[in-house]
């Protein structure tokens, strides 16, 4: 054997070449070879693909699930969900209803103020004046109290301070006894003896038929204001006392519960000419059926068209029988209401009935 023969073969008499190739043909470090044969499956069975792979179907061949089995759908494409048919909602389910337009609002509230116009036709401020100082003194008496009481009070306070002048010169102590049944009579007290000082000293003693002029007087503000320029000069404006702020939020013509954010959404609805007359529709209402605890849903005139319809009693006998006023057949609230008001003026104080 030649000495070039002898170079190409290894220590084991195998050639150095037939070496390399074994060497590359050999598995790597660490991983065994598969000497076992190839699985077939067997005849009636299905093959399953190993963990980690990936299974694909033979050209031309349609896959097809295994009977019994469903196969799952694949999820929809944004687009397509845009585009498919509303599912219908399941039993006992119920379809959210679709969000009131700006101009459904304010068309549903303006027929509210002609339909309570035809129930309330009578429809007056409920405290009992003659001049626009009784007006203005009274209503600011009416603070956390109502009409009625007011009315049964105002009658011994006039006759005894007529005018500005009189009331402005009072003994305090005097005007708190006469003002006692209304409550919180101290701070009443200071506040009308206030604006009626102010009246004497700034505006001749005559009560200002302007806002910006009637909101300086002690304890005066804007509701008051508006209720004294609406009924005693003629000037539209709007009441937001505690009923008008119920009702605005229950028939969603506001979700504000702030008395001047209140005032300003309501003016947008209605025409300024119908201001006046609407807060004391509204008021109206809410003293006689709408009330703050239980609403006489079952009485009440306006129910197809007021979105909170079942806050209350809505069995059309009960809801009777918390009716209050001319409306439940009991005196109203003036000692001297307007003549064409339908029901029974209030009692004197002291007075049954």
């Amino acid at each position: 054997m030649s000495a070039e023969s002898n170079s190409a073969v290894g220590e084991h008499g195998a050639s150095k070449r037939a070496k390399a190739t074994n060497r590359k043909s050999a598995p790597e470090p660490g991983r065994a070879a598969d000497s076992r044969p190839p699985r077939t499956a067997e005849p009636g069975t299905r093959r399953t693909a190993e963990p980690g792979t990936r299974r694909t179907a033979e050209p031309g061949t349609p896959r097809t699930a295994e009977p019994g089995t469903r196969r799952a759908s694949k999820p929809a494409s944004p687009r397509a969900s845009k585009s498919a048919s509303p599912r219908a909602a399941e039993p006992g389910t119920r379809r959210a209803a679709k969000p009131e337009s700006r101009l459904a609002m304010v068309r549903r509230a303006r027929r509210i103020n002609r339909e309570l116009a035809e129930v309330y036709p009578y429809a007056h401020p409920e405290l009992d004046f003659r001049n626009p100082f009784e007006l203005l003194v009274a209503t600011v008496l009416s603070a956390q109290t109502t009409d009625l009481r007011v009315n049964q009070t105002t009658p011994a306070l006039f006759a005894k301070y007529p005018t500005p002048e009189d009331l402005a010169a009072a003994v305090p102590e005097e005007v708190e006894e006469l003002i006692r049944p209304t409550g919180f009579f101290r701070a009443k007290t200071k506040s009308i003896m206030g604006l009626s000082a102010a009246l004497r000293d700034d505006f001749g003693g005559e009560v200002p038929g302007r806002l910006e002029d009637l909101v300086k007087l002690p304890g005066v503000g804007r509701k008051t204001a508006f209720v004294v320029l609406g009924n005693a000069f003629g000037v539209p404006g709007i009441t937001v006392d505690t009923h008008f702020m119920r009702l605005a939020r229950r028939w969603r013509w506001t979700e504000s519960d702030d008395p001047v954010k209140i005032e300003a959404e309501v003016a947008t609805i209605f025409p300024k000419s119908e201001w006046t007359m609407l807060s004391h529709r509204v008021i109206f209402h809410g003293r006689r059926i709408c009330h703050a605890r239980k609403p006489a849903c079952g009485a009440c005139p306006i129910t197809h068209l007021c979105p909170s319809y079942g806050e209350g009693e809505t069995d059309p006998e009960k809801a009777a029988k918390l009716l209050k006023y001319e409306k439940g057949g009991f005196p109203g609230q003036r000692l001297n209401p307007p003549p064409d008001y339908p029901g029974r003026p209030a009692p004197p104080l002291g007075a049954s009935g």
